[in-house]
């Protein structure tokens, strides 16, 4: 019983983590450029640098010595985190593009078709099964992000006049990066099952250092070859809220982020890659909501069918979660000669 409650318990903090910091993540971008911020490469770093704080909870985290642990694959484990790095770098840059080209609502409905992608991967990568509500849920999120893909965006609220070609090379990027991103997420849970096979917090804030370590290297490599740190005292200086404020909402996001990702790969690690990008699209009403009375974004019909078919998709992905445990539960009961109903009354 206090297992299964320590379990669900853990569950909801990774959960709180994700969509609290992915949140605030994408609200500090979006600020970024509205205030004069303009490099790309720049916000691409936000994505990773803050990793180093992450080695306070590392280091507070109990060693263990164990034959298993002692016998992990080194190599093996160092050539994933460089892949996992370098393919989040491309990621996170062609998610800053889409975020510069889009408003903040549209940026956050394009997203949601991360769960179809990841329904895709985790079926070939991670032998996940479809079911009709899992085909429902993929169809519904395709169209949501289609309505968003055929309405040009003239909203009179957007930070910059966007034209129309801008508008479609930022839907592209930013459906292309959350295809990128639900394969990463997939790559996570197989190396989890394959090659970590370790049950411990210690496992999660590592891949996440490490990956976001290679990331770093990677964005900082961009930004110096494509001479974009040359212009960033002068878009300091030019930053609507200052010096100050400029380096602030750069700090304060790198940070929002690594939080969103430890939610992320906890929420992996404990449930699967599936899981964790129902949570991340839990959180789409979450952003063009604060968008609206933040930067004034327009929510007019369209979206508002888009957003409501996203939710609608990712209700039923949730409810098809919900079946499969509910019957996972049945079989493990059956299995311990447990009757179903005893288990349901301890758990009420």
């Amino acid at each position: 019983m206090l297992r299964h409650w320590t379990w669900w318990l853990v569950v909801a903090i990774y959960s709180i983590l994700l969509l609290a910091g992915q949140t605030a993540a994408t609200l500090l971008q979006r600020f970024y450029y509205n205030q004069g911020g303009n490099s790309k490469w720049m916000q691409t770093l936000t994505f990773s640098a803050g990793f180093p704080i992450l080695y306070i909870p590392l280091l507070l985290t109990p060693s263990t010595s164990s034959y298993t642990e002692a016998k992990q694959p080194l190599i093996k484990i160092s050539l994933i985190y460089v892949a996992l790095g370098l393919i989040t770098t491309a990621d996170s840059l062609m998610y800053s593009y889409g975020l510069l080209f889009l408003t903040v609502s549209t940026y956050s409905l394009v997203s949601t078709t991360q769960l179809a992608f990841n329904a895709v991967f985790s079926y070939f990568i991670n032998s996940e099964r479809f079911t009709h509500l899992t085909l429902n849920s993929i169809i519904l999120l395709i169209f949501s992000a289609a309505i968003l893909g055929v309405h040009s965006d003239q909203d009179p609220s957007s930070s910059s006049n966007i034209s129309g070609g801008k508008y479609v090379l930022g839907f592209m990027l930013t459906l292309a990066a959350s295809a990128t991103y639900s394969f990463i997420l997939s790559l996570m849970e197989l190396t989890f099952q394959k090659v970590i096979k370790r049950q411990t917090v210690k496992a999660v804030l590592e891949m996440q250092i490490y990956t976001a370590l290679v990331s770093t290297v990677g964005a900082m490599v961009g930004l110096f070859a494509s001479k974009e740190w040359k212009g960033l005292r002068q878009e300091m200086d030019g930053f609507g809220k200052g010096r100050v404020g400029y380096v602030m909402t750069l700090v304060w996001a790198s940070v929002a982020w690594q939080v969103t990702n430890v939610g992320l790969v906890g929420l992996i690690f404990k449930v699967s890659s599936l899981f964790s990008n129902v949570i991340s699209t839990l959180g789409t009403p979450i952003v063009p909501v604060f968008a609206v009375f933040l930067f004034h974004d327009k929510m007019d019909g369209l979206k508002i069918i888009s957003l409501l078919l996203g939710l609608w998709g990712f209700t039923s992905y949730f409810y098809q979660h919900y079946i499969d445990y509910m019957a996972e539960k049945k079989e493990k009961l059956q299995e311990n000669g447990r009757p179903m109903e005893n288990e349901m009354s301890a758990l009420l």
